[in-house]
């Protein structure tokens, strides 16, 4: 069982950061691969970025890639999301999301994932 919380969402201006972060308790947080995901007002929830266990892969949605940053810390058991360039449309809650992995493998469906934290909101002002 893997245990998850999410902090630093907040509400920041159009073109400012923030940098989410997911520790884990429980079993080994070290050998899961890890995702953030995002469900906006109305919408479906949304893949984001993902990682894999070691760190040594990474996978961006195309919303994310070049703004956002997914890394992880397996010693403090923490998984981050640094988010720069933050835009109106970013505005929702962020999950981070984990399922034991072995190998180099990340994971971008919802259905991958086994468990999920209670979610993080950010909104960002135009």
């Amino acid at each position: 069982q893997v245990q998850l919380v999410e902090s630093g969402g907040g509400l920041v201006q159009a073109g400012n950061s923030l940098r989410l972060s997911c520790t884990a308790s429980g079993r080994v947080f070290s050998t899961s691969a890890m995702g953030w995901f995002r469900q906006a007002p109305g919408k479906a929830r949304e893949f984001v970025a993902a990682i894999s266990w070691s760190g040594g892969s990474t996978y961006y949605a195309a919303s994310a890639k070049g703004r956002f940053t997914i890394s992880r810390d397996n010693a403090k058991n923490t998984l981050f999301l640094q988010m720069n360039s933050l835009k109106p449309e970013d505005t929702a809650v962020y999950y981070c999301a984990a399922r034991y992995s072995s190998g180099s493998y990340y994971y971008t469906a919802q259905d991958n994932y086994a468990y999920w934290g209670q979610g993080t909101q950010v909104t960002v002002s135009s």
